[in-house]
């Protein structure tokens, strides 16, 4: 088990190997850096399942080590959180920090080696994200992309893509890439549903 200082921020979803910028204001949270900087580099994004100044928690999140810093003349931070591995929340800690803390059971690091899809895997999701990105209009750079590994793809792909935050939740608890990958195509094929019957959402 590991003492994790956490990030609740609904929408904003860190994923192991990916980045996320973060621009850090309220002064819990730059309490939060300052602590983690003194420490290990390290905090946990975690996604709030409501509203409200302490709301309940998902059960699962990301832990992040602070790669990038820049702090501001103001107290303010801009940072890039690198993700490292999974944690599945176990208990809340009562603590007398203004950030929250919590128990945590955190997995390992995913296998590079093993986070790969089929050649038609890929296509597929190729394919649905190039209908997906023209109905949003989006401009993309696909050379760009087809470069990418896997992974890259697909959890850049989840990062990134407007889908409401339990949507993204389900993406982070995808255990392995291919069912990341294949939830991201049934969600980019629901809104393309949506948006053909006039009722656009990515709920």
């Amino acid at each position: 088990m590991a003492r994790v200082s956490i990030f609740p921020l609904s929408g904003a979803l860190l994923l192991p190997g990916m980045d996320l910028p973060l621009h850090i204001f309220e002064p819990r949270y730059r309490a939060l850096i300052h602590d983690a900087m003194a420490r290990d580099r390290r905090i946990g994004m975690i996604q709030p399942r409501g509203g409200g100044l302490k709301p309940a928690l998902y059960d699962m999140g990301c832990l992040g080590h602070i790669g990038h810093i820049e702090a501001l003349d103001d107290g303010r931070f801009n940072i890039v959180l690198r993700g490292l591995a999974r944690f599945r929340l176990v208990r809340e800690l009562d603590v007398a920090t203004a950030f929250r803390q919590i128990e945590a059971d955190v997995e390992a690091a995913p296998d590079p080696d093993e986070e790969i899809l089929s050649a038609v895997e890929r296509a597929a999701l190729e394919q649905e994200a190039r209908r997906f990105a023209d109905m949003l209009g989006y401009v993309v750079d696909w050379t760009a992309v087809s470069r990418l590994d896997d992974a890259s793809l697909v959890n850049g792909i989840a990062q990134i893509a407007p889908f409401d935050p339990a949507a993204k939740q389900t993406l982070l608890e995808a255990d392995t890439l291919q069912d990341r990958s294949e939830r991201i195509i049934q969600l980019m094929q629901f809104a393309g549903r949506a948006e053909r019957d006039g009722g656009a959402t990515l709920q």
